[in-house]
C-alpha cells in the first residue's frame, strides 16, 4: 500500500475544492459530510471511509479515482504498477489499485478492486451533472452489484454495464475474494496539461 495515500487524497480534495470555489461548509452542504471531517481529511489526519470519499466525489462532480490522482501529474501514457495509487478501504477492507495514467488525456479510467469475502460496500450517490459510465469486469471470484433497486450477480469473465445514475452497492456473499476492474468513462476534473 502506499504509504502517502491518505496525503494525496488530503491535497487533491483541496485543489478540487478550491478549482470549484468551495468552503469547507459549502461542500460539507453539497456532500452531506461534516465540515469537520472534511478538514480533518484535507489535512491528512483520518483515514476517510469509500462511502465518505464517494459523497465527496459526487458533490464535486468528479469519479471517485479523481481523488487519487497526484497533484500536478504530467500526461505520461504509461502507468507503470509502482507508482500507481493502491488504497484500502478502511470499513470494507477493500482494496483499490487505480490502474490509469494519471492526468492521462483520455476520458477513460481503470481501477482494479479486490473485494474481500463477505465485504459489502453501499454508495448512496447517485449522478453526477455529467454523465459517469461504469463497466464492472469480475476477473476471479463473484460479486453481487445492486444497480438502485436490481440486483446483478457477476461471476468470472461477467461484465455488467450501467450509468451511475443511482445509488449502488457491491457485495461479495461468497468465501474466497473477488477481484474485478471498473472501467469509468466521464466525471474527469480538469486535466493537467502536457
Amino acid at each position: 500500500m502506499d504509504s502517502g495515500i491518505n496525503a494525496r487524497i488530503a491535497a487533491r480534495l483541496r485543489d478540487l475544492r478550491a478549482t470549484h470555489g468551495l468552503t469547507l461548509d459549502a461542500l460539507a452542504a453539497q456532500s452531506g459530510v461534516s465540515r469537520s471531517t472534511i478538514s480533518l481529511i484535507e489535512r491528512s489526519e483520518t483515514s476517510p471511509t469509500a462511502v465518505v470519499l464517494e459523497r465527496l466525489a459526487a458533490a464535486l462532480g468528479v469519479a471517485l479515482a479523481n481523488l487519487f490522482e497526484p497533484i500536478g501529474s504530467t500526461a505520461d501514457p504509461v502507468s507503470r504498477r509502482a507508482t500507481q495509487a493502491v488504497w484500502q478501504d478502511p470499513a470494507s477492507g477493500y482494496v483499490r489499485r487505480n490502474v490509469s495514467p494519471p492526468a492521462a488525456r483520455t476520458p477513460i479510467q481503470i481501477v482494479e478492486v479486490t473485494f474481500p469475502p463477505g465485504a459489502h460496500v453501499t454508495y448512496d450517490t447517485g449522478g453526477r451533472a455529467a454523465p459517469l459510465h461504469h463497466q464492472v469486469w469480475v476477473l476471479d471470484g463473484a460479486i453481487e452489484v445492486m444497480v438502485g433497486a436490481i440486483s446483478h450477480v457477476l461471476a468470472a469473465g461477467d461484465c455488467l454495464a450501467f450509468t451511475l445514475d443511482r445509488p449502488t452497492a457491491y457485495r461479495n456473499p461468497t468465501t474466497q475474494a473477488a477481484r474485478y476492474a471498473v472501467v469509468i468513462v466521464g466525471g474527469h476534473a480538469e486535466r493537467v496539461q502536457p
